[in-house]
C-alpha cells in the first residue's frame, strides 16, 4: 500500500509510522491487512482537515491496484470500464465548475424562498 498526505497536520503523520514506512514527508508505504487500511483510510480522511490524501494498494483487477482520492479538487478518478484514471481539472474547468455551483445555490436559494412563502 502507498499513501500520499499533502498540508496534513504532523501528528497525523506520526500516527501512520506505527503503521506504515515514511520514505520521504508524507510518503507511506507498507504491507497491511485489508481491515486495517480501511481503518487507516477513515483515520487520515478524519484528521486531514484541509489537507488531501491519496492512497494506492494492491487488488485482484484488472490494473492490478485500486486508488483512493480525499481532498482533491482538481482530479477526480474515472472509471472506464474497469480501468480507473486521474482526470486532471484545469485552473479553467475549475472557474467553470465554481461558478456552476454559485448559480445552482443561486437557484435553490430562490426556488427555496419562493417555497416557504
Amino acid at each position: 500500500m502507498v499513501m500520499v498526505l499533502e498540508r496534513v497536520p504532523k501528528s497525523l503523520r506520526g500516527e501512520l509510522t506505527r503503521w506504515l514506512l515514511e520514505l520521504d514527508t508524507g510518503v507511506f508505504v507498507g504491507r497491511v491487512s485489508a481491515a486495517v487500511r480501511e481503518l487507516l483510510w477513515e483515520k487520515v480522511v478524519e484528521k486531514a482537515g484541509d489537507g488531501r490524501c491519496a492512497m494506492a494498494w494492491r487488488t485482484n483487477n484488472e490494473q492490478g491496484f485500486a486508488l483512493r482520492l480525499h481532498g482533491y479538487e482538481d482530479r477526480v478518478l474515472r472509471d472506464f470500464d474497469g480501468i480507473v484514471l486521474v482526470s486532471v481539472r484545469t485552473a479553467e474547468a475549475l472557474r467553470k465548475a465554481e461558478k456552476l455551483k454559485r448559480i445552482a445555490k443561486a437557484v435553490r436559494g430562490d426556488f427555496e424562498n419562493q417555497t416557504s412563502e
